[in-house]
């Protein structure tokens, strides 16, 4: 199994102290934290995109330009990258100079997104978002692959025999499709044999084992090979500790402080209390072995090869969320390494053959 440390650089006040750090701190925070989860031996990376508060997160390109200059091994991954919002051609050219500074180390994970107030902001409808998404995923796909492309499109002007610079380092990126409660980016995944991260975060885990059999089916229905289907996984929170009962005293204050968010914004509320939130939740909050136990669970209805944790603090202390990374890599990666496979696919850049001119 592979393990990856990702943020949507959430820019809320610290539900400790109630103090919101500048967004130069926040920054700097993201990017130490990408130096951390190299330093402790994590394969990813992710740096979210939102465009609406509070998510400091609206050019992941840039954020993650910065970790691959700071970093050397670490795979780099988008959180995801909104496609529905984007100008696909726009898209291309900033992700392929992203894939060349860092050395082919880019992995993509596509969504509409989410939230009424993005959508605003690029004139999108909750009619046609899920079209905007396939159609720029389309687009961005050829680019990717052909040196020249003639698209007839309906959301952006239409190309022509049109060539689009730098031509990518990896030949082709590998692209995720992030999945929460829809079936379309599902079925998108599904029928050019692309792999799915499941979003597994808001609910408990049964809309989101229905998704990924929905995938399977739909793999084989285009006639993929059940062998290189490939899953991917969230999780709603990241603390281990020695013992089930420091977790959770040390997590109680931040999972009390998320529950009152949630409430003053008007959002669902689906876990009342914390021990909810760990027993149903996706939540990796407890012992080594709690955790261990519980990647295990949902292994076993997702069959997922990837699991991504939070690369934020959170609320908690530096010290604490050090301990919890590092407590992490040392007693519960190793195991989930050991029993579960990696993808089926090579984790390093893709770039087959001699070094091409149009580098």
């Amino acid at each position: 199994m592979k393990c990856l440390a990702i943020t949507l650089i959430v820019h809320r006040p610290d539900p400790a102290t109630g103090v919101k750090k500048p967004t130069h701190d926040r920054f700097r925070e993201v990017l130490d934290n990408a130096v951390l989860a190299e330093e402790l031996g994590f394969d990813g990376f992710g740096v979210g995109e939102r465009h609406e508060r509070p998510f400091l997160s609206s050019s992941p390109t840039v954020v993650l330009s910065h970790v691959a200059a700071r970093t050397r091994r670490i795979r780099l991954f988008t959180a995801v990258t909104t496609l529905s919002l984007l100008d696909p051609v726009r898209a291309y050219e900033d992700y392929a100079t992203l894939d060349h500074l860092s050395e082919g180390r880019l992995d993509l994970i596509i969504g509409k997104g989410n939230g009424t107030a993005q959508r605003e902001l690029f004139h999108v409808t909750p009619e046609d978002q899920w079209d905007r998404n396939a159609e720029s995923y389309e687009v961005f796909r050829q680019l990717w692959r052909q040196d020249r492309v003639t698209a007839d499109t309906r959301f952006r002007p239409p190309l022509k025999d049109a060539e689009v610079w730098p031509r990518p380092y990896q030949r082709p990126v590998r692209v995720w499709h992030g999945s929460a409660t829809s079936k379309e980016s599902v079925d998108l995944a599904a029928r050019y044999g692309d792999p799915l991260f499941s979003a597994n975060v808001t609910h408990a885990i049964e809309p989101y084992a229905e998704l990924i059999r929905y995938y399977r089916e739909r793999w084989e229905h285009h006639g993929h090979d059940p062998a290189r289907i490939t899953v991917g996984a969230g999780s709603a929170g990241l603390y281990v500790a020695r013992t089930t009962q420091e977790a959770l005293t040390a997590y109680r204050p931040l999972f009390e402080s998320n529950l009152a968010f949630q409430r003053e914004a008007g959002l669902p509320v689906v876990f009342e209390t914390l021990e909810d939130f760990v027993e149903r939740g996706s939540a990796l909050i407890g012992s080594p072995q709690q955790v261990i136990d519980k990647v295990h669970r949902y292994h076993e209805e997702f069959g997922h090869t990837v699991l991504h944790v939070h690369a934020d603090a959170s609320g908690l202390t530096d010290i604490q969320h050090r301990d919890s990374l590092e407590l992490f890599q040392s007693a519960v990666a190793p195991v989930l390494r050991r029993d579960i496979p990696d993808p089926p696919f090579a984790w390093e850049p893709v770039v087959p053959g001699p070094a091409a001119t149009d580098r």
